[in-house]
């Protein structure tokens, strides 16, 4: 069993605990190191979930984004989320495709929506919006209603499809 606080220490990090969610916050420079001992030593050789939260104006945030990572242990059934942060202009972080190649569609999916990009990733490209759209939906500082770019999608009728 993962002992949460002596790993985070490793790593330079804090943790927190919520029911039954343990987190391992971690720095962005000690991510893949983390990521990777999660993996080899401890057996989390799943990885559930990679997604983001947007921090801007959110009271007592540092970093702008916290990048969350949800793991499984299939032979115990142990979970763990871990964290980190990055920050604006140019949120960046190594892809961890290379010890879960499910991360693949997982990381793309938090640079469609947030502009975070993966380093090291395969083919880091936009997955649920279309090639040409410059924005990023889901951080706070985009307009609730758009910039107007939806006007620009192309229209298929169902007889066209």
């Amino acid at each position: 069993m993962l002992d949460t606080a002596a790993f985070v220490a490793r790593f330079n990090g804090s943790t927190s605990e919520f029911r039954d969610n343990r987190r391992a916050i971690v720095p962005a420079a000690k991510l893949s190191e983390a990521a990777s001992a999660l993996k080899t030593e401890f057996g989390f050789d799943m990885l559930v979930d990679v997604t983001a939260v947007d921090y801007l104006e959110y009271e007592g945030a540092t970093d702008r984004f916290g990048v969350v990572y949800c793991l499984l242990n299939t032979t115990t059934g142990e979970r763990v989320i871990l964290k980190t942060f990055v920050n604006d202009p140019d949120p960046a972080l190594p892809s961890v495709y290379s010890l879960w190649k499910g991360a693949d569609w997982m990381e793309r999916e938090v640079f469609d929506m947030f502009g975070i990009k993966f380093e090291g990733h395969p083919d880091l490209r936009r997955i649920l919006m279309p090639d040409e759209f410059t924005a990023f939906p889901l951080r706070k500082d985009y307009p609730l209603k758009g910039r107007g770019e939806r006007h620009n999608f192309p229209v298929i009728t169902r007889a066209e499809s």
